[in-house]
């Protein structure tokens, strides 16, 4: 994490000096999480989430985040129910393309995230645990990608994004997590 750090900011420094387009800023927002599994049925959980971005380019543009989101899902079955939440480090890398003026600008962007969880709260019922042993055994990292739309007023920044899992979060249940998030940003540069 460190070095993916360091290189981020090795970039940012590299396009400033060379004087490229450039845009640094703060975000948050709401995200609605479901976690899908094999053999039980799965609800929505909302959650958050709050950081910064870099955006290196103009028509074509590079952008990297670092932010944490809160996520989860609701599960239930025959024999009981669990909810389990998140609270995730989540290192996006986008690309885009802006279509617009500098004052009215609409972006669509796409890329890789990889999500790091630093922490978990779980409950589930005890025939719920008794029926899926082992549903809990969750990866303390995960990859996805995401996709969505973005809105530009001058400094105000405005992104629709899906999250969707590359690999599953519990190989043993299949579980997968999706996210929904609409976000609101203010550049600071």
């Amino acid at each position: 994490m460190k070095k993916t750090l360091l290189s981020t900011a090795l970039l940012i420094a590299v396009c400033v000096s060379a004087n490229a387009q450039f845009s640094l800023g703060i975000k948050g927002g709401v995200n609605f999480s479901n976690i899908s599994a094999n053999d039980v049925s799965s609800s929505t959980v909302t959650g958050y989430q709050a950081g910064a971005f870099a955006r290196i380019g103009k028509s074509w543009y590079l952008q990297p985040e670092l932010y944490v989101n809160g996520t989860g899902g609701q599960f239930s079955s025959a024999s009981g129910t669990g909810k389990v939440t998140f609270t995730n480090i989540n290192f996006p890398v986008l690309l885009g393309k802006s279509f617009g003026t500098k004052d009215l600008n609409f972006r669509l962007l796409a890329g890789p995230v990889l999500v790091d969880v630093m922490s978990r709260n779980e409950s589930f019922s005890d025939g719920f645990n008794t029926t899926f042993k082992d549903f809990n055994l969750y990866k303390p990292h995960n990859y996805g990608f995401q996709a969505g739309a973005g809105i530009d007023f001058g400094s105000i920044t405005a992104d629709l994004r899906y999250q969707g899992g590359l690999d599953k979060i519990n190989p043993k249940y299949g579980q997968v997590q999706n996210i929904w998030a609409l976000s609101v940003g203010y550049k600071i540069l």
